[in-house]
């Protein structure tokens, strides 16, 4: 049954909407006239009556409406979800290795607060808008038809919405299966490196596939190198060194759940005496390394978000400037630097700036090899800002000559 209440914009609001976006925020609504529970999809209007689409409504999130579709009198039913999911598969098969990869990424798939990675026969969901969670479970079974069509048999589904922005959303945390149990350890190949994935205790969806094509990059010069990985997390930077033949790989990360993963992975891909890992933090392993005099072919900084709203900026950029000057201590003169920002907030034009100052407060003089973002199955939709995140430069990092 279609829902007619109407959410009717202020004069001059509206400009992600506009612009291409998803979004109503709250203070940009004139009036809502009709009856509606949170959750509800309804038609949103320009302060002139002018129809802008539908989308679901929730009087618990800053984020008002997000719109699901442009088209008015579209019903939000199998049908439309089917050709939204479909869709987003067939451009992943255009884009990227699908073996593992993300096949719904939210706004950028027009299916706002949603998230499906799969990994080698096993889907990962995360659904963290509350209008999105009356669809999940359809979703689920619509995607494992479409996929079936393609020959892929989906083993098992497991959820993983239990980030902190569920309770903005007024949504508690959930996490566990949807459908059958099966061994949450899930093995998977990319870039000719095995990893074992663990769906359920891993970071976010339990692997970073944003990252794919980033390390593949590194691969060609890490040949007989001597790496560093900071922030290695289960290993992935340091696996794509080894398996090119490394000479020899530090991986290095706070989080001991993390190393002992990673060094599972190692030795999944026999790479146990080439690739070491180290349970501890970079900010003080590196001025250790330095004060003892080590130099490295190849430096990779692949820090975690240390910004996750604009009020924490400041710092943020302080942290980037740190590790990165730190990092290129460490690159011995010809080297070379892989460095990241995952953070929507440290944006392009920041996180270049911030790299150039910590060179010059090094006196290295640094010469871009490539700048690159997240993975094709991660898009980036221009008017959705927040859907680009990842930013990732290589260097050669020379001595002022």
């Amino acid at each position: 049954m279609k829902n007619h209440t109407i959410v009717t914009l202020k004069k001059g609001q509206g400009k992600i909407l506009k612009s291409g976006g998803l979004w109503v925020f709250d203070n940009e609504i004139d009036t809502i006239v009709g009856t509606f529970k949170n959750g509800d999809v309804v038609m949103v209007h320009d302060f002139d009556g002018y129809p802008m689409g539908r989308g679901f409504i929730n009087q618990n999130s800053k984020i008002r409406v997000r719109l699901m579709t442009r088209n008015i009198e579209q019903e939000i039913d199998d049908d439309f979800l089917k050709i939204r999911l479909q869709e987003a598969w067939d451009y992943r098969k255009k884009t990227v290795d699908t073996s593992s990869c993300r096949i719904v990424f939210g706004d950028a798939d027009f299916l706002p607060g949603l998230v499906i990675d799969k990994f080698s026969d096993v889907l990962v969901v995360q659904c963290l808008a509350l209008g999105m969670e009356q669809f999940k479970l359809r979703i689920v079974e619509l995607l494992k038809k479409i996929l079936l069509n393609d020959g892929i048999k989906i083993k098992g589904v497991y959820e993983r919405s239990d980030a902190k922005e569920r309770i903005k959303e007024g949504l508690k945390k959930v996490k566990g299966f949807i459908g059958e149990e099966f061994d949450t350890n899930v093995e998977i190949i990319e870039n000719g490196v095995k990893y074992i994935v663990d769906v359920k205790d891993g970071q976010k969806t339990g692997f970073f596939l944003d990252q794919k094509y980033n390390r593949l990059s590194i691969q060609k010069l890490c040949k007989g190198a001597k790496v560093l990985d900071c922030f290695t997390h289960t290993g992935s930077f340091a696996l794509n060194a080894g398996i090119v033949g490394a000479k020899s790989v530090t991986g290095v990360d706070a989080s001991e759940l993390a190393v002992n993963q990673a060094t599972e992975n190692a030795k999944l891909n026999g790479l146990e005496n080439v690739v070491n890992f180290k349970c501890e933090d970079v900010f003080e392993l590196l001025p250790e390394l330095e004060k003892k005099g080590e130099k490295f072919d190849v430096v990779i900084l692949d820090p975690p978000a240390f910004t996750k709203s604009k009020n924490s900026i400041k710092n943020a950029v302080k942290g980037y400037r740190e590790i990165n000057l730190r990092g290129m201590k460490l690159v011995k003169d010809g080297g070379y630097l892989a460095t990241c920002s995952c953070s929507h907030f440290m944006d392009y034009e920041l996180f270049t700036k911030t790299i150039g100052q910590a060179a010059r407060n090094v006196h290295k003089r640094l010469k871009q090899v490539e700048f690159r973002t997240q993975s094709p199955d991660h898009p980036i939709l221009w008017a959705a800002d927040e859907s680009y995140y990842l930013k990732f430069y290589i260097f050669q990092v020379v001595d002022e000559k």
